[in-house]
């Protein structure tokens, strides 16, 4: 395939590179900085959005201890918080979120999850979508709720340019 993205980051056959940029619909070019072989080009690709990934959080503080313990309510709290922490650190927010896996231990009340998911909601337009599994167990057997979310974020400047 024609194209300079594969000369920074490998490609992981989704259409986008390992470092979240999309193949179709960007647009890189490349410039020798001089006709001599051997110097460094310079790259700069065009993307309307950046792509943040974040993946499963759990019912954790910032101290590392578990909140909750036993309360489907309480844990999903935390990790609506933790949620929020993350995409804020990327640059994002609850607005810019599309996709929600929640996983959810079997036996435990989706519906109590779901009631403190709409109060962090709110009246947000344009609800994402949302798969939930109920599961057999989570990485901690005192876990209860894990839930990973792919947001989107438009760009003010969509050119990078690296060296």
């Amino acid at each position: 395939m024609k194209g300079d993205w594969r000369t920074k980051g490998a490609y992981n056959g989704k259409r986008e590179s390992v470092h979240g940029q999309r193949r179709r619909g960007a647009v890189s070019q490349s410039r020798r900085a001089d006709k001599k072989p051997g110097l460094h080009e310079r790259h700069r690709r065009n993307s309307p959005v950046k792509t943040v990934y974040i993946g499963g959080q759990d019912a954790v503080d910032a101290s590392g201890a578990i909140v909750g313990k036993g309360d489907i309510g309480a844990q999903t709290g935390q990790v609506l918080r933790n949620i929020q922490a993350a995409l804020e650190a990327a640059g994002a927010g609850l607005e810019h979120v599309i996709k929600w896996n929640v996983y959810l231990v079997q036996g435990q009340s989706l519906q109590r999850g779901f009631e403190v998911f709409q109060r962090v909601w709110g009246r947000r337009p344009n609800p994402p979508a949302i798969t939930g599994m109920f599961v057999a167990g989570l990485a901690h057997p005192d876990y209860l709720v894990e839930i990973d979310v792919v947001a989107v974020v438009p760009q003010q400047s969509n050119e990078e340019q690296v060296r």
